[in-house]
């Protein structure tokens, strides 16, 4: 945008980019730490979704009028919505510019646009995607076309897959599995069907600790596990779908396939100097400030620490960027530190869960003194009733429980 002679850009003391999990629940704890503060949040979209229960819309157990909301619905009291979207960093000049060419300025930004789910990225999904037995539940309409696939199929050859990391949410798609085969054994029709998992990933689970649990459920479920297998091309209405193992590529039928796309950083994030190489916001690990801008600090999916992409993460972030940049608005030195701790929990029955959490290097860090290793009942109340609640009626409005920082000095010499 060029402005024209004596024209200003709209100034904000905090702009945040992106109005969901990260965006909303860094507004709302800033103010509860500070009052007072001058915050503006960029959010094209009018509805709000909580993404954790797609999966248990398309396995039948969530409602899915129950995901979503309306983003004014969330959005927090004293905070300025700007409707638009962002597409240009200029972090040299302080500058934010938006999709309606109007420019915003900033004394601190918080970068939290989420990521793209990149449907291009394998031949011939877009044409396809929500019709032919085609499904995913990484967007809501989809996730309910996973419900009427899984249902309707009396007996065939169903397909799950997983493409490269890093994805939203890594064990998404292996919990839509473990829950359509449970389904199919308590009606005593688990041998009517051929189930089999395609993953890009070397391993069945990035910890090691929570391989084997999974494992006894592949057997169980009678699963063709395929490893280092991925998703290049689908043929909808022809029901084939052409993997890459290795050189090779190899075809197969289906009857369904529950298809996760690759995931990148959005454009203007790819296309701006505060990114890495592979186009991600580059952060420290452990304050989650910028890489090169001491003013802009990053969360949730979008930045390039090595934690699990997931809305618990985004719980366990949100307070050590809030403090963090309180702290540099007052000229103090940081003290709240990010372990990494991200959250997985995988559904691998109806009413049982494997509780996967987990920081940095894959170090084990359970909430609670159990052995999270371990399917349990009490993990999926945690999973289906707890998290919603605490999602909408707390970390959405800057309650933060179970989600307090660690000592950043504490965190290093760790």
């Amino acid at each position: 945008m060029t402005m024209t002679k004596g024209e200003q850009a709209e100034h904000h003391e905090i702009l945040i980019i992106g109005g969901g999990a990260a965006g909303i629940a860094v507004a709302a704890s800033l103010l509860k730490r500070q009052r007072g503060l001058s915050v503006a949040i960029i959010e094209p979209a009018d509805q709000h979704y909580y993404q954790a229960a797609f999966t248990l819309v398309g396995a039948d157990a969530f409602n899915a009028e129950d995901t979503v909301r309306s983003e004014a619905n969330v959005m927090p009291n004293n905070v300025q919505w700007i409707k638009a979207r962002a597409e240009k960093l200029n972090p040299e000049s302080n500058t934010v510019v938006l999709d309606t060419t109007k420019s915003l300025t900033y004394d601190y930004l918080v970068v939290c646009p989420g990521l793209v789910l990149n449907w291009q990225g394998i031949e011939g999904l877009e044409e396809t995607i929500g019709k032919n037995g085609v499904c995913s539940n990484y967007l809501l309409q989809y996730a309910e076309y996973t419900r009427k696939c899984l249902q309707s199929l009396k007996s065939g050859k169903v397909l799950f897959t997983q493409p490269p990391m890093p994805i939203k949410c890594a064990g998404a798609p292996q919990k839509i599995m473990y829950l359509a085969a449970h389904s199919w054994e308590k009606q005593q029709r688990l041998g009517d069907y051929e189930i089999a998992f395609y993953t890009a990933t070397p391993g069945l689970f990035g910890v090691s600790e929570f391989v084997p649990p999974l494992t006894r459920y592949i057997e169980r479920y009678n699963i063709d596990l395929n490893l280092q297998s991925n998703l290049v091309a689908i043929d909808g209405p022809g029901k084939k779908a052409v993997f890459q193992q290795g050189e090779t590529k190899v075809e197969l039928d289906f009857d369904v396939i529950h298809v996760v796309p690759p995931q990148v950083a959005p454009e203007f994030i790819r296309n701006s100097p505060c990114a890495d190489d592979s186009g991600w916001l580059a952060v420290d690990p452990h304050t989650l400030r910028s890489s090169d801008y001491a003013n802009i600090f990053g969360v949730g999916d979008v930045i390039n620490a090595a934690n699990a992409k997931t809305a618990a993460a985004v719980r366990k972030q949100v307070p050590v960027v809030c403090e963090n940049l309180i702290a540099a608005i007052n000229g103090e030195a940081f003290e709240a530190g990010y372990n990494g701790y991200g959250a997985c929990p995988l559904t691998v029955e109806h009413g049982k869960v494997v509780l996967a959490e987990f920081g940095y290097g894959g170090k084990l860090l359970p909430s609670f003194p159990v052995d999270n290793t371990k399917p349990s009942r009490s993990a999926w109340f945690l999973k289906r009733h707890m998290m919603p609640f605490i999602y909408w009626q707390l970390m959405l409005k800057g309650r933060e429980w179970l989600a307090g920082t660690e000592e950043l000095s504490n965190i290093k010499d760790n």
